[in-house]
């Protein structure tokens, strides 16, 4: 079974185009070359998004997904399933019915909605009530929920086990992809606060140019660190077809592969404890600890902000400008100045914001409009409120802000916040514009807004009166014997 913070099928299939076809953006085939790779892929046995059987796809779609991915900086928007033109349109539901159904439900509030569909084919002449699922359709639209009583009441990570060959391996353009990875320093440096702590470095870099996209050291190694660093590299270099990276609880949090799904990059990941995999990241970390850290060991109270400073200079006057016996005596900034390049426009940093978020969907509460998200209650707004169901990113370390998502499209609709009960103390309240309010008024009110006269209102369901009729064709009496209840006296003394 699924959960909640699964992704939906929108994003799933979104997902699985990419994967195909990222191979073929971060590495462009030359001419003559693209129809041969993509028969090779079209041969090729993928995992279906939905249900999980075994699935091919033919030239022709690869070729139009391609096409797709290519037209614009986003593929993921592209690629993901493009919605129905029709959808949210309600049909074969008259302008009758509806009154009918306004009418029962007024009436009727407590009523389940099966119950006022078996009573509207009884009402209504047969052929005028379409099916269960179209009116149950129509109940939820409209927010004409059913009105319920109140109830109260050390590991070997580096080394490789023999079982798969090791090969060396290198992107061919700049910006195919990026590596990530963290490494606990071998300093203990001073928080702001005055503690000692070990620091974890965060690094991303370019796989062909071997250039540091960003370098810099946190507290911690969680995802809100993740998606700091992240977000300046790509700010700062661009964006990459694909991030390399091991399986750290950061690498697969949900903000952060959802943000790089957003940004149409491709995440992958190394084998469980195959560290060796991500052979240039080791390497690096070798040399930050053997030339950046050696040189700031006799530093008396370094702290965690003259660290990440001297970590800025050395890469960029040194690190960059030192060539690279990997690259054929270039240095990493000439490579990737130099280099061929697929990489994209980064964003603003309020879209990556928006980016790094999970997406969950949650039931709203409709006795005062809220949701709750990792305790914390936000309240939604009445345009909204007759949704049953909400869909809503926002970010596990950041509760300040949420935003609700059309789960056909991805389009962000409304930006919700958390309850202020202090600003609610005073008392003024607006008026309920939605038609889930709809039982609080009279019943006569009620149905003569709907169009029925008091001559025409009948107090008996249609449903009782019919039953009533086939009890009456028997012919027997009711199966059950009467107590007199005239008695004045409420208790009986022996």
């Amino acid at each position: 079974m699924s959960s909640k913070n699964d992704p939906s099928a929108r994003e799933r299939w979104a997902r699985l185009r990419l994967l195909i076809i990222g191979q073929l953006l971060a590495a462009p085939p030359g001419r003559g070359e693209l129809k041969p790779r993509l028969t090779d892929l079209s041969r090729q046995i993928w995992r279906h998004p939905i249900h999980g059987r075994d699935v091919r796809f033919g030239v022709s779609t690869l070729e139009r997904w391609l096409a797709l991915a290519r037209r614009s900086p986003d593929p993921a928007k592209l690629l993901a399933i493009v919605p129905r033109a029709d959808a949210g349109c309600l049909r074969a539901v008259s302008a009758e019915l509806a009154d009918a159904i306004r009418a029962q439900y007024a009436a009727h509030p407590k009523w389940n909605i099966q119950l006022h569909y078996d009573n509207l084919k009884l009402a209504l002449k047969e052929g005028e009530v379409p099916s269960y699922a179209t009116v149950l359709r129509f109940f939820r639209a409209k927010g004409l929920w059913r009105q319920r009583e109140p109830i109260s009441g050390p590991q070997r990570s580096a080394v490789p086990d023999g079982t798969r060959e090791v090969r060396s391996f290198e992107a061919t353009h700049v910006g195919a992809l990026f590596h990530l990875d963290g490494h606990q320093g071998s300093l203990k440096v001073l928080n702001q606060r005055g503690e000692w702590i070990t620091p974890i470095a965060l690094c991303v870099i370019d796989d062909y140019s071997r250039l540091i996209a960003h370098l810099q050291w946190y507290a911690h190694e969680n995802t809100e660190c993740l998606v700091h660093c992240v977000s300046q590299a790509l700010q700062r270099r661009g964006l990459p077809r694909v991030i390399y990276s091991d399986n750290g609880s950061a690498m697969i949090s949900g903000e952060f592969s959802a943000g790089l799904h957003h940004l149409g990059i491709l995440a992958l990941t190394t084998r469980p404890r195959s560290a060796w995999m991500n052979g240039k990241q080791e390497t690096l970390w070798n040399r930050v600890e053997g030339r950046l850290v050696a040189m700031l060991d006799a530093v008396p109270n370094l702290t965690i902000k003259q660290l990440n400073e001297a970590s800025f200079v050395w890469t960029e006057h040194e690190y960059h400008q030192t060539k690279h016996r990997e690259l054929n005596g270039t240095t990493p900034l000439e490579r990737f100045i130099g280099g061929p390049s697929v990489l994209r426009d980064c964003p603003d940093s309020e879209t990556l914001r928006r980016d790094f978020r999970v997406e969950v969907k949650r039931t709203q509460r409709r006795s005062d409009g809220t949701v709750s998200l990792d305790g914390v209650r936000f309240e939604i707004p009445q345009a909204f409120g007759h949704l049953r169901e909400l869909n809503l990113r926002y970010a596990r370390w950041d509760r300040s802000c949420a935003d609700i998502v059309d789960p056909r499209t991805g389009t962000i609709q409304a930006t919700i916040y958390p309850l202020n009960k202090a600003g609610h103390a005073d008392g003024r309240r607006r008026r309920v514009a939605t038609p889930t309010g709809l039982s609080s008024r009279p019943v006569a009110t009620l149905k003569e807004s709907a169009g029925t006269t008091a001559s025409q209102i009948d107090p008996q369901a249609p449903l009782m009166r019919h039953l009533q009729a086939q009890f009456a064709a028997t012919g027997l009496p009711p199966a059950y014997l009467e107590l007199d209840d005239s008695s004045t006296n409420p208790e009986h003394n022996p």
